[in-house]
This record gives C-alpha cells, sequence and structure tokens, in this order.
C-alpha cells in the first residue's frame, strides 16, 4: 500500500459555561493536519532517460610510449620532372679505333692543270682582297682588323648620343681591348688630323668601375695617361682617346667627335 497522508479529524468543542446551552456541531471548530504516511511497496523500474549534457574536458593525459615503427608503405606515384642539370665537364678522350677498310682506288685524271687553275684562283683571290682593304681605307675612310671594323665619325655628340649614333649603324662605341687595337686606332685619330674622340669606356653605374660600352669589365689592358683618372670636379665618369693613344676620364656632357665599332660578321 503506497505512502500516504491519514487525515485525522480533530473536532474541538468549545467549552461553554455551565448554564448557556451547549452549541450545535456546525459550530464546532475543525482543523485537518497532515502526517506521513507508511513507506510504500517500490515501484516498477522506469524508463531509460535521455543522455545528459557533455561534461567538462578533462586534463590532457600523460604522453604514451612510443609505439612500434610500421610497416613500409607502398611506392608513391612519380613526381614532377626536375629542370634539366648544368652541363657536366667534358670526359676523357676513348682510345683510338683501328683503321678503317682501304677505299676504292680513284679514276687517273691530269691534276697539273688543274692545280695551276686553283693556284691563279687564290692569287687572284688574295689580290682583290687587298685591293678591297685599299678601298675601305682610302675611300671608305675604316680601319679593320681580323674580326672589327673601326669607323670615324666626325660629327660632335656627347657620349650618349655618340653611343646611340653608333648603335643606330649597327655597332658600337669603340673598345679597345689590346695593345694592337689601341695603336691602330690612335693612328687612324692622328692621321685624322684629330687631337682627341670619345670611346666606349665608362663609370657611369659605379664610380671608380670602368666597364666598355658592352658592360663587359676591363681585364688587365689599359692606356691610362700619367694622373688618370681622376675624375676630376666629380664629373668626369666618360672616356676619351687622345692622339698618342692615352686614354682620359672627361664628363659625359661634353661633345666631341668618335669611334664607332662594327662586327665583321655583322656588316
Amino acid at each position: 500500500m503506497k505512502s500516504g497522508l491519514a487525515l485525522i479529524s480533530l473536532a474541538f468543542l468549545s467549552l461553554v459555561p455551565s448554564g448557556h446551552p451547549q452549541q450545535t456541531a456546525d459550530d464546532a471548530c475543525s482543523v485537518q493536519i497532515l502526517v506521513p504516511g507508511l513507506k510504500g511497496d517500490t515501484g516498477e523500474k522506469g524508463d531509460k532517460g535521455a543522455p545528459g549534457r557533455p561534461g567538462r574536458v578533462g586534463p590532457t593525459g600523460e604522453k604514451g610510449d612510443v609505439g612500434d615503427k610500421g610497416q613500409k608503405g607502398t611506392v608513391g606515384r612519380h613526381g614532377k620532372i626536375g629542370p634539366i642539370g648544368a652541363k657536366g665537364e667534358k670526359g676523357d678522350s676513348g682510345d683510338i679505333g683501328p683503321p678503317g677498310p682501304s677505299g676504292e682506288p680513284g679514276l687517273p685524271c691530269e691534276c697539273s692543270q688543274l692545280r695551276k687553275a686553283i693556284g691563279e684562283m687564290d692569287n687572284q683571290v688574295s689580290q682583290l682582297t687587298t685591293e678591297l682593304k685599299f678601298i675601305k681605307n682610302a675611300v671608305a675612310g675604316v680601319r679593320e682588323t681580323d674580326s672589327k671594323i673601326y669607323l670615324l665619325v666626325k660629327e660632335e655628340r656627347t657620349y650618349v648620343d655618340a653611343q646611340l649614333s653608333c648603335q643606330g649603324r649597327g655597332g658600337t662605341l669603340a673598345m679597345p681591348k689590346d695593345e694592337a687595337t689601341n695603336g691602330l686606332l690612335a693612328a687612324y685619330l692622328a692621321q685624322a688630323g684629330l687631337a682627341r674622340v670619345f670611346i666606349g669606356i665608362n663609370d657611369l653605374d659605379r664610380e671608380g668601375a670602368f666597364v666598355y660600352a658592352d658592360r663587359s669589365s676591363m681585364q688587365t689592358f689599359n692606356k691610362w695617361r700619367g694622373g688618370e683618372p681622376n675624375n676630376a670636379y666629380d664629373e668626369e665618369d666618360c672616356v676619351e682617346m687622345v692622339a698618342s693613344g692615352g686614354w682620359n676620364d672627361v664628363a659625359c656632357h661634353i661633345t666631341m667627335h668618335f669611334l664607332c665599332e662594327f662586327d665583321k660578321e655583322h656588316v
């Protein structure tokens, strides 16, 4: 039997003095008091409730021991082909191979006349080459070496304009890089009756670091005059050649005649 509260009704009747009539039951005060009842029988187990909210994250546990090394995985896909490496050094020459088989005998001929004709043609070519060089020097007014042609331009220009003029002709300002070339240009200048000309040397990029007009560095050869270069007034960044063949640094904004240089392969 389930526990409950027993209802006890107590009726208190007011005591009245004797001699007065007794009050009726309706006039009595009734009081109800709730008191615990007896413990009831254990009820049936209820249904499983819904999951509760997640609890707080606990502290980080201690680091465990390192596990055993796993098995080697399968080979992955091939990666992209890398760039071509630098060319290696030339290897040693191999052994000389055995001589090849002898060729078939040639046809008999009278070669004396052919050799004579070839000799005459060689002489004519040599003569024409000499005449052509004379025409270039005397008529066109140029000088040349085995690989270069030099032209003296009798127009007064600044260094930059002189370089642009030479480039417009397909060349650059003359760059004497050895004694023979420098002497050839000096004689060319003296024969023309000029005292000085611009040549293709400057230190426009970095003071004191002179380079040729094609930006190649100056090696061991130079023909600086005594006390030069001196960068007078902190503005001498270009170079002139005087009739004696010596070099002198000068201001780039002054104007003078200049020497152009051309590669024979490109003429």
